[in-house]
């Protein structure tokens, strides 16, 4: 069992750890109260599938695959579309977490009480 880059343990953990961190790092630009925690959340869910894309295109070159393969097959929407539905797939993993971290925000507002 590999534990590094090409297995599943350390990118599993890491997407975990960006849904954690996102949402708290977002919170510093969004103002307090219950329609900007949802806009948050769903800002929150586009930056990470947009990141989850990025992860697994960085993966994959890491490992070796010939990107030119992707290009070929599909063209520009073919390839965004392979790392668009690996990054919705990833959700499973980073998803949850998010969701309470969001789920946790209000606890440190100052002004607006939930």
């Amino acid at each position: 069992m590999s534990w590094g880059l090409d297995g599943l343990v350390v990118p599993a953990l890491f997407l975990a750890l960006l849904g954690w961190l996102v949402p708290r790092a977002l919170s510093l630009v969004f103002p307090e109260g219950v329609r900007p925690l949802l806009l948050l959340g769903a800002a929150s869910v586009l930056v990470m599938l947009l990141l989850g894309m990025g992860f697994f295109a960085l993966l994959y070159a890491w490992m070796g695959f010939p990107m030119a393969l992707l290009w070929e097959e599909g063209g520009a929407a073919g390839f965004a579309l392979h790392f668009l539905r690996l990054g919705a797939i990833s959700a499973l993993l980073w998803g949850p977490i998010l969701l309470l971290s969001v789920a946790g925000l209000p606890r440190t507002w100052t002004k607006e009480r939930w």
